[in-house]
């Protein structure tokens, strides 16, 4: 039997999936709660999931918007809220969890997941407890023409969606992740005008706001990540107080927690959560 399983809940845009995975034990060392990236859905993070079970945490994920089992058309959002109104209605479910109250609520998030949790951190959406980012959205390259589009696009059509550029041979150096990547019949490639502009504007206000970070956070990511720009985790840990505790994993790339040498992410996690929410 899977150790996890799937029910649906009103977000502020629709019908989310959520998935659950129950800690091993009762009351459960903590909750983390998994915010996953563009195109993908949160069946990928069973893995991870699993490995924060067999620490005794309790693990809650759901698919976004325009994703896997999720309402919406696929890459689109329904407007400049409602990927952060998404997050803020699951944290509130969540915490009213038998046994939740007084547990802490530790957010990970992934690539545009890791951007939607640290800019609902950055305007303290909810109170959490901790965050982890990996890999996250914080700056993106675009070209001269991409430039142009962005600044004319989400004006005239927010919600035209385009294939998302992503290389997925840059998704991580495990042939096999990639393969099954591909061959994911709920991974998909399209973004919106306006989820793209979104995703550009929040990461710079998410820069601009390290300064004044006053959570728990772990940032983890890849030097030779192609999918979203290292520098922008760079800027945010260089301005960041000690609060953040920032780890780069230089030969990797965008998928840590799926490299070959996964093993140094998962330590590294482990060390940090033993740190900060231990028994």
């Amino acid at each position: 039997m899977d150790a996890f399983f799937v029910t649906p809940q009103i977000g502020l845009s629709g019908t989310l999936a959520i998935y659950d995975w129950p800690a091993p034990d009762s009351p459960p060392r903590g909750r983390v709660l998994l915010v996953h990236g563009l195109g993908e859905h949160m069946g990928r993070y069973t893995q991870l999931a699993e490995q924060l079970r067999s620490w005794g945490f309790a693990v809650r994920g759901y698919d976004q918007f325009g994703h896997g089992q999720s309402a919406g058309p696929r890459g689109d959002m329904k407007n400049a809220r409602s990927l952060l109104g998404d997050l803020g209605c699951v944290i509130d479910v969540t915490r009213k969890l038998t046994g939740a109250v007084n547990r802490p609520l530790i957010v990970l998030g992934h690539s545009m997941g890791g951007l939607v949790a640290s800019a609902a951190v950055a305007e303290n959406l909810r109170p959490v407890d901790g965050l982890v980012l990996s890999s996250p959205a914080l700056a993106t390259d675009v070209n001269a023409l991409q430039k142009i589009l962005l600044r004319v696009m989400p004006k005239l059509a927010p919600h035209l969606c385009v294939d998302n550029g992503l290389k997925v041979q840059f998704l991580a150096r495990d042939p096999e992740v990639v393969q099954a990547y591909t061959q994911d019949p709920m991974v998909h490639r399209q973004i919106s005008a306006g989820l793209a502009e979104w995703i550009v504007q929040q990461g710079q206000r998410v820069r601009a706001a390290a300064g004044q970070w006053a959570t728990p956070t772990l940032l983890m990511y890849a030097g030779h990540d192609r999918l979203v720009a290292p520098r922008g985790s760079a800027e945010f840990a260089a301005l960041a107080p000690p609060c953040v505790r920032s780890h780069v994993f230089e030969a990797m790339y965008h998928e840590i927690f799926n490299d070959p040498e996964r093993q140094i992410v998962m330590d590294t996690l482990k060390d940090w959560l033993d740190e900060h929410f231990s028994l």
